[in-house]
Parts: C-alpha cells; sequence; structure tokens
C-alpha cells in the first residue's frame, strides 16, 4: 500500500494509500467516525464506518486524542458533494504515538499572550499553516525574480562593525574584546558587490533594537537588499514596482485557497499591477492637509497614520520620492535639482500597512559621502573599507530593502506582524 501525502490524494483516487499525520480533530455520529488528519502539506477527513473495520480499530478512532500522531490506511474518494476535495475512507487505523497530556490549545478562544507562548504548537493550527504557506511562496517568488533577471545572491555578515541605519537602534554584542553590532542591513556590502558583480542582492535576518511595540514592528526580521549598478532613481523606482507586482501575483496564483483560510478580500490584490503611482515627498504633505491632517509640515517623517492616510489616496502601492536629506541617512544622494532632498523613494502598501520598501540611489561621489559621514557624527574607521568602493572606479547605483514580515502581513491581510514569522522576536520577547 503506497503512503501519500494529503496534498496529492487527487492523484489517487480509487487507489488504497497510507497516510501519517496528526489528528488535528474528530467528531462522531453512530457508526462513524470522522478523523481529520494532516500532514504538514494539507488535512483530508478519514471516515471510518463500523462495518469497514475491526471492533478494535473503531473502538481506538473513538478516543483519539488530538494531536496524536497517527496512521490511516483507506482508499481515496472524491468528496460526494464538493468537487476537488478528497476523503480516505478508512480500513484501518494505527496510533503511532498518543499525546502526554491534553493538548493545551483548544477550540475556545484564547488570549494573544497565550498563544505566544505555545507558539511551537500554534504553528499547527490551520490558520498559521497557510499564513506560513503564503510566506513561503512570497520567499521563493523573491530568489526566483532577481534570479531570472542576472542577479547574483551575495551573503551578507550578521556581525558588522558599523551602523547603516543609525547607532540608537544596534544590538551590540562583543567580538573577542571588540564592539561589534548585529547588522541592521546588508546594505552597504551590497554596494561593494554591486561593483564585482553588477546585479546582486542579499537575504536574511536583520536586527532593530527599536522600543516599539506598534503592530507593524520586530527585532528580528527578513530583508532582501537587491544592489544595481549603473541604476538611477527612475530605475529603481521601476525595480521596486515590478518586483512587488510579480510577488502579489505569484501568491494570488499559487494560495488562493490559504488566502480563502485567512478571509483575505483579494479585490485589492487584484489590483496590484505595475506601474505604480508615484507622488514626491511634498506632494504627499499636500495629501495629508487635504486629509485631516493640517499640522503636517515639511521635515516631518511620515508615521503610520500618516502612511495609512497617503495611501488611501490610492489603489494600489504608491511611491514616494524625494524626501528632505534630514529625515534620511548619510548615504542617500542628493537631488541634482534642490540639493535639500534626496534621490529616494518608499513604496507604501494600501490598506494602512505602511512602507513595504526603502531605497534610492546612492551617493557615488567621495568628498561628498565623507562630509555626509561627518555631518551624522558616524566614526570614519569603520566605514573606510565602505569609501573604497569610491575610491576605486565609483559609479552610479541605486538598490532597495524589502522587509519580509510586513509583506507578508499586507498580503495575507494580518492585523499584526508577529503572525508573519513562525518564532517572532518583539521588544519583550524571546521565546519561544
Amino acid at each position: 500500500m503506497v503512503e501519500v501525502r494529503v496534498e496529492e490524494l487527487g492523484k489517487h483516487v480509487g487507489e488504497s494509500v497510507t497516510v501519517r499525520g496528526w489528528l488535528y480533530h474528530r467528531r462522531s455520529s453512530g457508526k462513524l467516525h470522522f478523523l481529520e488528519v494532516r500532514d504538514g502539506t494539507a488535512t483530508v477527513q478519514c471516515v471510518v464506518f463500523k462495518g469497514n473495520v475491526s471492533p478494535e480499530t473503531f473502538l481506538l478512532a473513538d478516543h483519539i486524542q488530538q494531536e496524536s500522531a497517527l496512521e490511516v490506511m483507506g482508499t481515496v474518494k472524491e468528496h460526494a458533494r464538493t468537487p476537488g476535495l478528497y476523503e480516505l475512507d478508512a480500513k484501518d487505523v494505527k496510533l503511532l504515538a498518543p499525546v502526554a497530556r491534553e493538548y493545551p490549545i483548544g477550540p475556545k478562544e484564547h488570549g494573544t499572550d497565550f498563544l505566544m507562548d505555545h507558539r511551537h504548537l500554534w504553528l499547527r493550527s490551520r490558520r498559521q499553516h497557510a499564513i506560513v504557506r503564503v510566506r513561503h511562496t512570497i520567499v521563493k517568488a523573491v530568489r526566483d525574480f532577481f534570479d531570472d533577471r542576472g542577479f547574483t545572491l551575495i551573503d551578507a555578515p550578521i556581525l558588522t562593525s558599523n551602523a547603516c541605519e543609525g547607532t540608537s537602534t544596534l544590538f551590540e554584542t562583543d567580538y573577542h574584546g571588540d564592539k561589534a553590532y548585529l547588522t541592521q542591513s546588508g546594505q552597504l556590502y551590497m554596494e561593494a558587490a554591486a561593483a564585482a558583480f553588477g546585479r546582486v542582492y542579499c537575504f536574511g535576518p536583520t536586527f532593530r533594537a527599536e522600543k516599539s511595540k506598534t503592530r507593524r514592528h520586530l527585532a528580528e526580521f527578513w530583508m532582501v537588499e537587491p544592489e544595481v549598478a549603473f541604476l538611477d532613481l527612475e530605475g529603481d523606482m521601476r525595480l521596486a514596482e515590478d518586483f512587488v507586482a510579480h510577488i502579489v501575483g505569484r501568491v494570488l496564483d499559487g494560495r488562493r485557497e490559504e488566502l480563502k483560510v485567512l478571509e483575505r478580500d483579494t479585490t485589492a490584490l487584484d489590483r496590484v499591477q505595475a506601474p505604480f503611482p508615484r507622488i514626491t515627498y511634498g506632494q504627499a504633505i499636500d495629501i495629508l492637509h487635504e486629509s485631516g491632517h493640517p499640522e503636517a509640515k515639511v521635515g516631518d517623517d511620515f508615521g503610520a497614520d500618516e502612511e495609512t492616510a497617503i495611501s488611501g489616496r490610492f489603489d494600489r502601492p504608491v511611491i514616494v520620492h524625494r524626501y528632505p536629506a534630514e529625515l534620511k541617512a548619510f548615504y542617500f544622494k542628493r537631488d541634482p535639482t534642490d540639493d535639500t532632498l534626496t534621490l529616494n523613494m518608499d513604496v507604501l502598501a494600501p490598506e494602512g500597512y505602511g512602507e513595504i520598501i526603502g531605497g534610492g540611489q546612492r551617493e557615488d561621489d567621495l568628498a561628498t559621502l565623507e562630509a555626509s559621514l561627518e555631518a551624522h557624527k558616524l566614526p570614519r574607521a569603520p566605514f573606510e573599507w565602505y569609501l573604497d568602493v569610491r575610491r576605486y572606479g565609483t559609479f552610479q547605483h541605486a538598490g532597495f530593502g524589502l522587509g519580509i514580515e510586513r509583506t507578508v502581513a499586507w498580503i495575507c491581510g494580518l492585523p499584526h506582524v508577529r503572525e508573519t514569522i513562525p518564532f517572532p522576536r518583539m521588544l519583550n520577547r524571546l521565546a519561544p
């Protein structure tokens, strides 16, 4: 009898198969027991009819507890009323491993802290399973997008000697007697790599020691960061919008069932097609004034409320570009038409999910970059290697970073980023 995965049952209709997994739910109706068994790929209903199994098996099926490991042998049948749905007409059930105690996550409502304390078990739920599957597709789409366009994956270090986004949000650690920091971004390394390979990207965990409890922030999150030689801001914006549209399209193509589990209205996602609307920072300020934010003024950074008001004017992500230089990091190139602005851009997701991409054109002039380091009061020594990129064949280049967790939250329609990663790290949570 062949062993198959639940997601493959449609290929074995009428055949006798074996499924191994865990009991997700059980109910009984007289001479029938219905066992919902999940195996990590999907869940199947196994119908245990009293007349088809031994008395011992029928009794066992009535007492298996949730999350016990079991093996079910039976015939694959298409559901009588739901085409495309399959069930197993059980002929035998074996208990492989009973639970040691009652499973703590039952059908009743549980508080967030309880569920986060049991995150290692909460992952088994149908909702969390759907989220992780969508995340998997997003990660695959990210890699495919860049791999198919001639980019080279470059692994950036996790331990660094210098800041990228500002010294106030660094996790500091000892490195054989020297100070080291968990990386905030692989961008600076990608700039160096772009001089070697032209088109590059890194993809890995990044860390921010922000004392923030908002629904958008994690202390550890995953980010993909492409960098392209001889690319300007306009090309960077085109790359970003094509990238986001590609990701959303891949999820809609392959994960609509998971989005249904999450009760995600996909109407807004169906509209995510390039090109995206583009507005300047100044135009964004005007929108805020028109949207009930008269206090907004040039020089203000945008928080969650402001980003929501701005993106609410559009039916797809919007790109906001050319922010005041005082708001942005030292490495952004200034706008040649207005030295107070930078050639940067943010992509704001609709429906209140805020910034999912930040990036822009980098400063390629050595003297200007040296002056910017000094103006930002950053130590010179840790950046000497970074300055070498300008000393030896400097070149126009641009790139961006996309946060995976915010992107998952937006596409899945989740209220908080804590559900977007299997084991989230937040201000007051380091376990499980």
